[in-house]
């Protein structure tokens, strides 16, 4: 039991500051969606969305990060993996956010062909781009941020960047 808590609490430990990072970006994504849709007097709440797709995207960015093929990139400078990493992670959040935009039609249509027919009609595509192009925004932002705490270790980065001094015991402020 004590060895399943371990490996628990390591992976909550590594999740926190990409499921944090993740949870502030697409609730800010959240709020612009709302914003955008009120337009169209549409009502949009995804916040437990929101919250659930941060931390399903924190998993599988740490997972993929050990992934050969993701981290193409190693000893060549930082820019190289982070343009890859962020067309990687664009590709699979372009796919993800078709689909939050497919499931609610094929529910509300009973039908999968129907929903497939009326999607293209469905989406508002401006929209649609508007939100993608902030979620490029905020993973290039991200990678970069991953990348440059692996070129330079994450405790160095933590003190440079948040002047925080990384004991045995706990953190501290400098």
């Amino acid at each position: 039991m004590h060895k399943i808590l371990r490996v628990i609490g390591r992976e909550l430990e590594e999740m926190a500051f990409p499921a944090f990072f993740f949870f502030v970006v697409f609730n800010i994504v959240t709020i612009i969606k709302r914003l955008m849709l009120e337009e169209y007097h549409i009502k949009y709440s995804g916040f437990i969305a929101a919250t659930v797709g941060a931390l399903l995207v924190a998993k599988a960015v740490l997972a993929s990060d050990s992934i050969k093929f993701v981290n193409k990139y190693p000893n060549k400078p930082i820019i190289y993996n982070v343009i890859w990493k962020t067309v990687i992670y664009g590709l699979a959040t372009l796919v993800v956010q078709f689909f939050e935009e497919f499931f609610p039609l094929a529910w509300e249509y009973r039908s999968l062909l129907t929903a497939v027919e009326r999607i293209w009609d469905e989406i508002i595509w401006p929209h649609f781009w508007a939100v993608h192009i902030l979620l490029i925004f905020f993973l290039a932002l991200y990678v970069s941020f991953r990348e440059l705490a692996r070129a330079i270790g994450e405790t160095e980065f933590l003190k440079i960047f948040l002047g925080l001094e990384i004991s045995p015991n706990k953190p501290q402020m400098r």
